[in-house]
């Protein structure tokens, strides 16, 4: 984690801010946007050295980054997401009951324009963790645009909040399918106002 916090000081300049937000022996679903690779060692760095934080990770990286599998084995929880099953379920409900920091992306991919699944909402009512937001900004193109097109990065932790926060800011009405996209919708509000 060391290495991984000079490599990121040196090539993205990281700046953190909002530490102060995260109680010490508190258990979190840590969320923030995804919009590259860097991501999970960007939060992770962010969070801090000494707090592990346990990701939740698709089956596909596996095979996209065959170089990082020990890494991505050792830090995450691999499901299918693209055939996710009651296996998949019952990974995800361990880790999030067994990690103290979960790590989720709730938009599941890197690819623009897509909306966060309700994943997080679901796993924060399961499991009672408060959800901690991080909004990672960029000064520059993110993803990199490597050789020279390396972003200056500022990781802001905003202050945690419980779920039922979401489900008060959206209220009863629709089916409970609506409801959850709708505290979706509101928990990536929180993570870009982080």
């Amino acid at each position: 984690m060391l290495l991984c916090l000079v490599i990121l000081k040196v090539v993205f300049r990281i700046r953190i801010r909002g530490r102060e937000n995260i109680e010490r022996e508190a258990e979190y679903i840590i969320v923030a946007r995804h919009r590259s690779y860097w991501d999970a060692p960007v939060m992770a760095v962010a969070i801090g050295l000494f707090r592990r934080v346990q990701f939740i990770s698709r089956k596909g990286l596996m095979r996209a980054m065959p170089v990082l599998r020990p890494i991505i084995r050792l830090f995450s929880t691999v499901i299918d997401r693209e055939n996710f099953g009651r296996s998949d379920f019952r990974k995800m409900l361990e880790a999030m009951k067994g990690e103290r920091l979960i790590g989720l992306f709730p938009e599941g991919t890197t690819r623009a324009r897509v909306d966060a699944k309700a994943g997080a909402v679901h796993f924060a009512r399961l499991t009672g963790k408060r959800i901690l937001p991080v909004n990672i900004k960029s000064d520059g193109p993110y993803p990199p645009k490597y050789p020279f097109g390396l972003p200056r990065l500022s990781v802001s932790i905003g202050e945690p909040f419980d779920v039922s926060d979401l489900g008060s800011e959206v209220g009863e009405a629709g089916t409970r399918s609506e409801q959850m996209q709708r505290m979706s919708e509101r928990l990536m509000v929180r993570v870009d106002n982080a």
